[in-house]
């Protein structure tokens, strides 16, 4: 199966950053950006999500909402979460799915 721009995702249920989620539900009507990184504190992993949150009000202007998985735990995206705030200056301002299998 691929998927092509514009067309609806798999639903799925995630254990998140931000709690619980129902993808579909989450999403609403916006737009969606996933993101999937290898592993939580890699240097350009950490990069890349905290220009993603730096550009929060341009993924708004657009009506689209961003979210990433990796493969560590939600436990270990919070610590990430911090490190990234801490190296490069901005919040992560989207949930981070746990996939620790």
């Amino acid at each position: 199966m691929s998927l092509h721009l514009g067309d609806d995702s798999p639903d799925f249920s995630a254990d998140t950053t931000e709690g619980k989620i129902d993808f579909h539900d989450w999403l609403g009507d916006s737009w969606g950006v996933l993101f999937s990184h290898p592993a939580d504190f890699t240097p350009v992993c950490t990069t890349e999500l905290g220009e993603t949150g730096r550009l929060k009000d341009e993924f708004a202007k657009r009506n689209t909402k961003v979210i990433v998985v990796s493969v560590d735990s939600v436990e270990d995206h919070k610590r990430w979460s911090a490190d990234i705030e801490e190296t490069q200056g901005c919040a992560v301002n989207f949930p981070i799915i746990g996939d620790t299998d």
